[in-house]
C-alpha cells in the first residue's frame, strides 16, 4: 500500500453516516471515508458490529484492524481462530488467509484497506 495524494486532515466519526450491512446473523454499520487517488483509494472505516454478528462470507481482502471497544472472533479458513479485545489488532494481505469474523458480544473496529 502505498499512501498518496492525501492532505493532512482530522475525522469526527461521529459526523460520518454510517451504511448497514447484514451478516448471517446481526449488522456491521460502517462509517466509511476514502483517501488518495480514485483509481487506487485507501478505504478507512469504523466499524460497529451488533451483538451475535457473524459475517456471511469468506473474506480474502487485506486489512489492518485495531479492536476499540468489544471483542472480535476471526476464524481462518485453514481452522486457526483469533480473538481481538481492546488495543489488539491483526494484519493479512490480498489474497493471503481467507477470514470469516463473528461477534457473540459486539465490538468496533478500526480499519484500513
Amino acid at each position: 500500500m502505498q499512501m498518496r495524494d492525501i492532505p493532512f486532515g482530522t475525522t469526527d466519526w461521529s459526523t460520518i453516516p454510517a451504511t448497514e450491512h447484514p451478516g448471517d446473523t446481526g449488522v456491521a454499520r460502517w462509517r466509511t471515508r476514502q483517501f488518495g487517488p480514485a483509481d487506487d483509494p485507501i478505504r478507512v472505516r469504523m466499524v460497529e458490529y451488533s451483538p451475535g454478528y457473524s459475517a456471511d462470507h469468506w473474506c480474502s481482502k487485506g486489512h489492518i484492524l485495531l479492536c476499540i471497544a468489544g471483542e472480535l472472533e476471526t476464524l481462518l479458513e485453514d481452522g486457526r481462530r483469533f480473538v481481538l479485545r481492546p488495543g489488539t489488532s491483526y494484519q493479512v494481505a490480498d489474497g493471503a488467509e481467507p477470514h470469516r469474523s463473528s461477534t457473540a458480544t459486539g465490538a468496533t473496529l478500526f480499519i484500513v484497506d
